[in-house]
């Protein structure tokens, strides 16, 4: 049994899910992975069922019905997670975007270096970003910075994907409250761990466009996040947040 649980949302990603899955159970220390799948109409779900048969203790997977944001993907997933053993759960896309290997030092960041949730960063550093056009890196760069000066938080990837969570935060911070389902959901679980005390730590990475398939980002994920982070604040000051134990 691994102490360690790699979320991974699909939807349309037959291309890279058999090689991401493969990279991860390459890695040195054992992770287990939950592909999380919403209905992908390409044959992402039966890829992950092929090799549920190579490797049936390590490979699960959560399929629903319907694609209605990666927010309600992780909960889901974080919910699944807390109803089994695992000490560490991730958050990594399909595309390869998030290098496996960096999964080795998020685990390292929380399991000896104090972090309550780590954060590969693509900021922490200067902008890592690979392959990207300059107009999306400007827009994340700054959203950022935005999500800070409203926020407060003291995290220079604000808007990061890719995180390892110990299982006592995922407990406190009241999953059934996470509202956001796009692009601002992963400002909002950053901000709820800060609110709740919570230590966030983040740990230098790469971020490299993806090669195969195709974004789901779009101006109406990028808008949500945008009024969210405002909404987020003022609502912020209305509600008692529960504290880490």
């Amino acid at each position: 049994m691994s102490d360690s649980l790699v979320l991974i949302p699909t939807y349309n990603e037959k291309e890279n899910i058999e090689n991401i899955i493969r990279a991860v159970f390459a890695l040195p220390k054992s992770f287990h992975i939950l592909v999380i799948d919403d209905n992908s109409p390409d044959g992402t779900a039966d890829i992950v069922k092929r090799l549920q048969v190579e490797f049936s203790t390590q490979l699960h997977l959560l399929e629903r019905k319907a694609k209605n944001g990666l927010g309600r993907a992780y909960i889901a997933g974080f919910n699944w997670a807390l109803a089994s053993a695992y000490e560490y759960i991730y958050e990594m896309d399909a595309d390869f975007s998030h290098n496996p290997n960096d999964l080795l030092r998020l685990y390292e960041a929380c399991s000896q270096g104090g972090a309550d949730v780590a954060i590969g960063s693509r900021y922490v550093t200067g902008v890592n970003v690979v392959n990207w056009p300059m107009s999306r890196v400007l827009m994340s760069y700054f959203a950022s910075k935005y999500v800070r000066f409203v926020t407060g938080l003291a995290i220079a990837d604000t808007t990061a994907g890719f995180k390892c969570y110990k299982r006592a935060v995922l407990e406190t911070i009241e999953l059934d409250k996470i509202k956001f389902v796009g692009y601002a959901f992963q400002i909002e679980m950053k901000f709820t761990a800060f609110k709740c005390g919570f230590n966030i730590k983040e740990v230098s990475v790469i971020f490299i466009n993806r090669e195969l398939g195709t974004s789901k980002m779009n101006g109406k994920i990028f808008r949500e996040a945008v009024i969210g982070v405002l909404q987020l604040r003022w609502e912020s000051f209305f509600r008692k947040f529960p504290q880490k134990k």
